[in-house]
């Protein structure tokens, strides 16, 4: 079954500006060799910004249409600092340019790495999100360090946590201590999904990647994620 075009589009995207790549292997933070790389900071290119603006806006229309009617609606997409900031406020101008009597009041918010004590004080920037249901945007999830600081954010100022998006799923298993052993079956999203109970999505995920080297031909790539994938997917 081929790919949606939205995941089409954005995955054409990354591997045209080298956002996605696989002439690894490459080292992860985890300490993992991994036959692929994603770097989200490579989006710094306006059509480039486009492209996964449009792929998250889509994919947010997707999650909010699978809700009950009465529970279909967002008010404030928070971007974690530093990399979160110009996706979420790229996403509100898109979705407010897809369907602007929906979107057209969706705001964004994001913290800061400091509390300022003098002016806008506070830790946070942009719209307040007291009583506001808040959906977290950011590249990836590896150690959930992020999103947790974000999740304590939103709890504190008193918004309504509807979900996480991320560009990527590795759906890899956790790390134990960065030497690529697996911690425990379950990967960063699943452990972020069950300790504050909200969905978790993604544009795309391993699965989409392979699939789409395959579609276009790409066997050699297609294979060493498919090895990739017996030996370090999580059993979410």
């Amino acid at each position: 079954m081929s790919l949606p075009n939205y995941k089409s589009e954005f995955l054409g995207a990354c591997l045209s500006a080298s956002v996605l790549t696989f002439d690894g292997p490459y080292t992860l933070k985890s300490g993992r060799q991994s036959p692929y790389f994603f770097n989200a900071g490579l989006f710094h290119r306006a059509d480039l910004l486009r492209s996964i603006s449009t792929a998250y806006a889509q994919t947010i229309i997707n999650f909010l249409s699978s809700l009950p009617s009465a529970e279909q609606r967002i008010d404030v997409l928070f971007g974690p600092a530093y990399k979160g900031i110009p996706l979420a406020t790229a996403t509100v101008a898109r979705l407010a340019e897809i369907d602007p009597v929906r979107f057209g009041k969706l705001s964004y918010s994001f913290n800061r790495k400091e509390v300022k004590d003098h002016g806008e004080k506070g830790s946070i920037t942009g719209a307040g999100l007291n009583g506001k249901r808040v959906l977290i945007i950011d590249d990836v999830i590896t150690a959930g360090t992020a999103i947790g600081e974000a999740c304590e954010i939103i709890a504190k100022e008193g918004g309504v946590l509807l979900g996480m998006l991320v560009a990527l799923d590795r759906m890899e298993k956790l790390s134990a201590n960065g030497d690529g052993e697996v911690k425990e079956g379950r990967s960063a999203i699943e452990e972020v999904r069950k300790r504050y109970q909200v969905p978790v999505l993604s544009i795309i995920n391993l699965d989409d990647l392979i699939e789409a080297l395959g579609e276009k031909g790409e066997k050699k790539d297609m294979v060493l994620l498919e090895d990739y994938r017996r030996k370090w997917v999580a059993g979410d």
